[in-house]
């Protein structure tokens, strides 16, 4: 897939485009049923297939409250090149763009330098100034400009409509098994091992920690799989800010099951299974011992570790 920055490095196709509209944050399942309608249009219509998605989200420009992404941008194109499409165009969102009207944004942005014929979002999708633009207005955009438009319903799972915004609150309330099942995988942070404190080490139990970029990290114990080089390992996380020892800080770190390599410097991905815990104060380091042999036979119990 080709990843494309702006809109003066997009190249001239000799073929006409469709294209899907969208953040596209954690690539959920409903992403991935938008992603899949538009290589299948594609290439039964002999079309090129294009992502325009936007870096900020524009809530982070607009918005009156902050807002957490589910994926760095680097995971976005990661997940999304899986889909086959063949390039993903990012914008960066400026205030100037949020003045455009819907119809300045669609002919500006998606038809004369695109050249789309087919124009893909999900139902709930906003565009244009306040989020004015919807998708009955695309549809008439697209009969006045002879586009045509595919609005993709909300999936629904053990009746959760899909949505960025419910994952980002199951993930900051730790429920990664419901976060997960909405993601279609499990969710994923990925960061630097870097040195810690030894503490883990001195009490018997070497984690790696992890510096991330992610802006998400679940806090508690989570039973989890650690990727080290490709690489996939049964592992227990713990997030938080280790109040057994005053620390005040939020860190990572996880413990590799039947591991023993020096992976200090390198990139690594942690996968979030299932919270079996919160994180809590223990009266003394043997106590916390304690727990932590409780927590690994729990770990080797769930992955079967002889």
């Amino acid at each position: 897939m080709n990843v494309i920055k702006g809109l003066e490095n997009f190249p001239v196709f000799p073929q006409k485009t469709a294209v899907a509209l969208g953040n596209f944050d954690g690539v959920h399942l409903g992403h991935q049923k938008i992603l899949e309608t538009l290589v299948r249009e594609a290439k039964q219509n002999n079309l090129i297939s294009i992502v325009l998605t936007f870096s900020p989200h524009p809530k982070k420009i607009v918005g009156k409250e902050p807002i957490a992404m589910i994926q760095s941008l680097e995971q976005r194109m990661n997940t999304i090149s899986q889909f086959q499409v063949h390039s993903t165009l990012i914008l960066s969102f400026t205030w100037e763009l949020s003045e455009y009207s819907g119809e300045d944004f669609i002919q500006r942005l998606v038809l004369i330098p695109l050249k789309a014929e087919e124009v893909i979002v999900g139902d709930n999708f906003c565009f244009g100034k306040n989020r004015t633009g919807c998708s009955e207005t695309l549809r008439s955009l697209g009969q006045k400009h002879n586009f045509r438009v595919l609005t993709i319903p909300p999936v629904t799972i053990n009746s959760m409509t899909v949505s960025s915004s419910l994952i980002r609150r199951l993930l900051h309330e730790g429920d990664v098994a419901k976060a997960n099942l909405l993601l279609g995988r499990p969710y994923e942070i990925e960061g630097s091992v870097i040195r810690g404190k030894n503490r883990g080490r001195n009490l018997g139990f070497p984690t790696a920690n992890i510096r991330t970029e992610n802006e998400i990290v679940p806090r508690g114990v989570f039973l989890s799989r650690t990727l080290v080089e490709g690489k996939d390992f049964p592992s227990l996380t713990n997030a938080g800010e280790c109040p057994t020892f005053d620390q005040n800080t939020t860190q990572v770190e996880t413990y590799l099951l039947n591991f023993d390599a020096d992976i200090y410097g390198q990139k690594i991905q942690v996968r979030f299974l299932k919270k079996i815990r919160e994180e809590r104060r223990f009266s003394s380091p043997e106590e916390l011992t304690l727990q932590i042999k409780s927590d690994l036979r729990m770990a080797n119990a769930f992955f079967k570790v002889p």
